[in-house]
């Protein structure tokens, strides 16, 4: 159903994920009761404004038994580390909550495969205190975009991307910590990586013997990369050439957004979810499939009112059969 946006609403809305204001989560009354969770795991992108152990106490009043965060601005290259006592803090009441996987959103201006060898170079220090930070937190993946090849060529773009996300680690120890680097795939944009299944695979195969690696899905980006998730028929093939590139086993988190525009459109406009071109059933059938009960599900649905992130973390928590 249509949302009305009310003068008071359009003034009171966040910015972005900034949930700072009066109708953040932590504003209102501590539950009574722990909230009810489902068999899956389910969560949302939080906010960590004051702090990035305030982000686990959001997801868990929203209901969440996952979350993926940003441990930094994700538009400015300069980032601060969590103190000691926030890492235990995160740590603390992840364990105390049962909240797990803990998923960190890489920066939005990390390109691994960029042209430009003073933008590469930055990116390859943000992305390895990306990792740092993940690691500190007792997080289990770090999903990334794997960037632009734009003015070189696609095997360029994907060998570069390999030995950035190669060197960017290098001496840090994922294997121990149970720490992943996901790959997402990506609305399919003239020059993105990853905007097929295929290639998602690829860079997967070649970054395997170097680093702990799987592949994020984004509902969204698959919808308008082309790929049919919205029928029945159409999305039990989607799952099937997904299984046969990149292996359903090697998927651990999906990025459930609804879409605004039309399959094939390789526009990334993410929407409420049941609201959008995918809608409610197709949702319904991806979550219940038993391919994908190892699976975490996360919302990056976008917040237009106060109280959008509780509502589409309770449209997915309502399809759990």
């Amino acid at each position: 159903m249509p949302r009305a946006v009310t003068t008071k609403a359009i003034k009171k809305k966040s910015s972005g994920r900034d949930l700072a204001g009066e109708y953040d989560i932590l504003k209102q009354p501590a539950p009574a009761t722990p909230p009810k969770l489902t068999r899956l795991r389910i969560g949302i992108h939080t906010s960590t404004s004051g702090g990035v152990e305030k982000a686990i106490e959001r997801a868990y009043r929203l209901g969440c038994n996952t979350l993926q965060i940003f441990s930094s601005s994700p538009r400015m290259w300069r980032a601060s580390s969590p103190e000691m006592w926030q890492c235990n803090e995160v740590r603390r009441l992840s364990e105390l909550y049962g909240i797990a996987p803990l998923v960190i959103h890489t920066s939005y201006l990390v390109n691994m495969c960029s042209k430009t060898p003073e933008f590469l170079d930055k990116s390859i220090v943000a992305f390895r205190g990306e990792v740092q930070r993940g690691l500190s937190l007792g997080a289990q993946y770090l999903v990334l975009h794997p960037g632009s090849f734009s003015g070189g060529t696609r095997e360029e773009g994907l060998q570069c991307a390999v030995e950035s996300i190669s060197k960017s680690v290098d001496g840090l120890d994922l294997a121990s910590s149970n720490f992943k680097i996901l790959i997402e795939n990506t609305a399919g944009a003239e020059y993105s990586l990853g905007g097929s299944f295929e290639q998602v695979a690829e860079l997967v195969a070649r970054l395997r013997p170097k680093v702990p690696v799987g592949a994020c899905i984004d509902t969204c980006h698959t919808h308008v990369s082309g790929y049919d998730v919205v029928s029945e028929n159409g999305l039990a093939d989607t799952l099937k050439q997904l299984d046969n590139t990149i292996g359903l086993e090697n998927v651990p988190v999906w990025h459930c957004n609804d879409a605004k525009a039309d399959r094939g459109s390789k526009l990334d406009r993410h929407q409420h979810i049941g609201e959008g071109k995918i809608g409610i059933d197709s949702f319904r059938r991806l979550i219940n499939s038993p391919m994908l009960a190892h699976a975490a599900f996360i919302a990056e649905t976008p917040i237009d009112e106060p109280g959008d992130d509780l509502r589409n973390v309770d449209a997915l928590k309502s399809l759990v059969h």
